[in-house]
């Protein structure tokens, strides 16, 4: 399964109010190069990450532990990777603009339930959302650059699950 977005506030109206949400990365799981206009500040909660950030020529996989804070500006290109054994966990304040990106490409996780890998449809999907939102999302050629190696079957989508919008446990 990929990342997970949990709302620990709903989208407001407006779209630069500010939204909180959880993320989780997975063990092993790689969230390739993209960027996008939306400004995004993680605070980390628990596990470890690497972040990637850096401009068009130079980049630099920073460790993320948690009480870190990984801030990223608008259209900043950037990534993570979860190299441990645990989940990684970071409350991120965003707009209201990304949250209702995250509602509209996401799909619910239901518990108990096995991860279901994205379908070509579901994976056109989020691209074209993406597109739509101002997204930029690295081919696999500039991924392999910044040392990510995408799987073959998912070239260079991106995919993920979202969580419910009831505060819930990390259990």
């Amino acid at each position: 399964m990929g990342p997970t977005i949990q709302f620990l506030t709903e989208p407001g109206e407006e779209d630069n109010s500010p939204c909180l949400m959880r993320g989780t990365i997975p063990p092993g799981v790689i969230v390739p190069l993209h960027s996008h206009p939306d400004l995004e500040t993680f605070i980390h909660v628990s596990g470890e990450l690497e972040g990637l950030s850096g401009s068009a020529v130079l980049f630099d996989w920073i460790r993320i532990k948690p009480g870190d804070i990984f801030h990223v500006p608008g259209m900043a290109m950037h990534a993570f990777r979860n190299l441990s054994h645990q989940p990684a966990v970071s409350n991120i304040v965003t707009t209201s603009r990304m949250a209702k990106f995250f509602k509209e490409i996401g799909t619910p996780v239901v518990a108990g339930a096995p991860p279901v890998p994205p379908s070509e449809a579901a994976l056109r999907h989020v691209m074209e959302t993406a597109t739509r939102y101002g997204h930029w999302n690295a081919n696999p050629r500039e991924n392999a650059r910044v040392g990510i190696c995408l799987a073959p079957e998912f070239g260079q989508h991106w995919h993920g699950r979202q969580a419910s919008s009831e505060v819930a446990s990390n259990s």
